[in-house]
């Protein structure tokens, strides 16, 4: 497939952001220097240009990203593979009505882009579990969309 860039997410990608999805996202390790990879699960799109993502508030990301701001975060959906770069900054350290401690951070879109190898398409989604307390999950999962949602 042809790259496609963009400065903004689609319409399409910003309404599968809107709920809980599997991404990773790669950072540069504060204490290496080399690409690190994390997958995440709590990310919300705020808007066309900006991603909020919660993580435990202990988590490495946070320095990674505090010591070089540059992410990639990576989606698939719609039918492809995607490259969402962007500066990233923490905007809280502790996410407000959420009973863990998480930080939530901000991306600023900088680019969209397709990185599906050519003549070729997702056809599954990624798919994944939980694997403690279903209720307990389903609960947490509530309030942290919700404080990502909210969130000044």
């Amino acid at each position: 497939m042809a790259e496609t860039v963009s400065r903004s997410l689609s319409e399409e990608l910003y309404g599968l952001l809107q709920k809980e999805r599997f991404v990773t996202l790669a950072t540069i390790d504060h204490e290496s220097g080399s690409p690190a990879l994390s997958s995440l699960s709590w990310t919300y799109a705020a808007s066309s240009d900006l991603i909020r993502f919660a993580v435990d508030n202990r988590s490495r990301i946070l320095t990674n990203i505090t010591k070089e701001p540059q992410v990639v975060l990576h989606l698939i959906g719609a039918g492809s593979s995607y490259a969402i770069n962007g500066q990233a900054v923490v905007k809280s350290e502790r996410l407000e009505g959420v009973p863990l401690k998480l930080a939530m951070v901000e991306i600023a879109i900088e680019a969209v882009r397709d990185i599906m190898f050519y003549g070729s398409r997702i056809s599954v989604e990624p798919q994944y579990e939980k694997t403690y307390d279903k209720n307990a999950a389903a609960k947490l999962d509530n309030q942290v969309m919700e404080a990502l949602k909210n969130a000044n």
